[in-house]
């Protein structure tokens, strides 16, 4: 299918975007990524009533690969708690593959209203600076099961790779900062392949979306995940050599705007 110029130029410079704060704040990119690729979509004439569906979707599928670059350079730093992901993972699977198919059965209103609520959560998330009770650490195995659950559902619903919940868990948890967002970037691969293949499921008997495998919009997919790949490891090891506490702040300024035009748009 061809591309135009600008709309390739548009996909590229996303994914660089999105892969510099993937490995810089342990986000997949989905606060960014949803708005724009859903811009994007309409201005291509897609269907209004799956343009937020197919945006979550891709969202989702370049997390897979954005993820994959992101740990490559935390691990190579040992701030990445692989025994919290193993705890974390069974029910983030179960439910990740659980919010595509709630997301898809609702209206793209109602899924438009649910991402603006998401990224002013997350927005103020990162502005407040709460310190956890000393003694507090993470729960056992089937507490970590049900958080993980709740990630993965959350994170399906909206296209996000679940660090908007995980970080702020085990930092309430009394976790390092580097290695909650450490972590939460590896995070995002099982969160991101499962509701990915939920989407393409959901969307397999769908006939009017060119370029599109259910609703995984893949010349999106392809030139997110080359940028996204290439930067997320930069952003790593920005991360791991300033405070990026400071620059959350900023960010979540950035997100409250988001939250508006997607809300009003």
């Amino acid at each position: 299918m061809f591309l135009e110029p600008r709309l390739i130029a548009e996909l590229l410079l996303l994914g660089l975007a999105t892969g510099f704060l993937a490995g810089l704040l342990g986000i997949g990119g989905g606060m960014l990524m949803v708005p724009a690729v859903t811009f994007v979509l309409a201005a291509k004439g897609f269907p209004p009533e799956h343009i937020v569906k197919m945006a979550v979707a891709t969202s989702l599928a370049t997390i897979c690969f954005t993820s994959i670059s992101s740990v490559r350079a935390h691990h190579k730093r040992g701030a990445v708690l692989w025994p919290v992901v193993l705890r974390l993972t069974p029910g983030i699977l179960l439910g990740a593959a659980l919010g595509a198919q709630v997301a898809v059965a609702m209206p793209t209103r109602a899924l438009s209203i649910l991402f603006s609520v998401f990224i002013t959560f997350a927005a103020t998330q990162m502005l407040l600076n709460r310190k956890p009770e000393p003694t507090r650490t993470l729960p056992g195995t089937p507490g970590m099961v049900a958080v993980g659950g709740g990630i993965g559902v959350l994170s399906a619903l909206v296209g996000a790779g679940g660090a908007f919940v995980s970080v702020p868990f085990m930092q309430w948890c009394n976790v390092r900062i580097h290695n909650a967002v450490a972590t939460s970037a590896a995070l995002g691969f099982p969160v991101a392949l499962a509701g990915t293949a939920s989407y393409v499921w959901a969307g397999r008997n769908l006939q009017n979306l060119p370029g599109s495998l259910g609703y995984l919009y893949l010349p999106g997919l392809v030139l997110i995940s080359l940028a996204s790949m290439t930067m997320a490891p930069l952003g790593a090891r920005t991360a791991h050599g300033m405070d990026i506490r400071p620059l959350k702040r900023v960010f979540a300024l950035v997100l409250y705007c988001l939250a508006a035009y997607f809300l009003f748009r």
